[in-house]
């Protein structure tokens, strides 16, 4: 008999996430469509934005992150990617995605003057995921 196995979504991970960050931050949704923002007058204390192009001065290759969560009060800049992959080497591909988003961190800091980082969610098709996930999902709670 076969064991059980997991399998994870890319769609299904990615809706979730941005989902539960919106609800979190207090970003208000479209009842209808979950991937439609309410429009608020005036400058909004935290941005989500989901599966944009940051602009940036200088060309930078890697510059569409999944999501980016911009809090303004607190002056962070939080870079999500998230990616489903089938082989089982996650701390690796975690370990490559920071360093694509490194120009875009140093340009988002110096852009928005906030503390920006990279949260990688990355996950086996098994559901294979790397020893440090819970510590990034814990960083996103701050």
């Amino acid at each position: 008999m076969l064991a059980k196995t997991i399998h994870i979504d890319h769609d299904t991970l990615y809706a979730q996430l941005h989902f539960k960050l919106c609800n979190k931050t207090g970003v208000k949704l479209d009842n209808e469509h979950w991937y439609d923002y309410v429009e608020t007058n005036g400058e909004a204390k935290v941005n989500v934005l989901l599966n944009q192009q940051v602009q940036t001065c200088r060309t930078i290759p890697n510059n569409k992150p999944a999501i980016l969560v911009r809090d303004n009060e607190k002056g962070t800049c939080m870079l999500i990617d998230v990616a489903v992959f089938g082989d089982r080497n996650v701390i690796k591909i975690e370990a490559e995605t920071i360093l694509i988003y490194r120009d875009l961190i140093i340009e988002s800091q110096c852009k928005w003057n906030v503390n920006a980082k990279v949260i990688p969610v990355i996950a086996g098709a098994t559901g294979t995921v790397s020893q440090s996930l819970r510590q990034y999902l814990n960083s996103m709670s701050r």
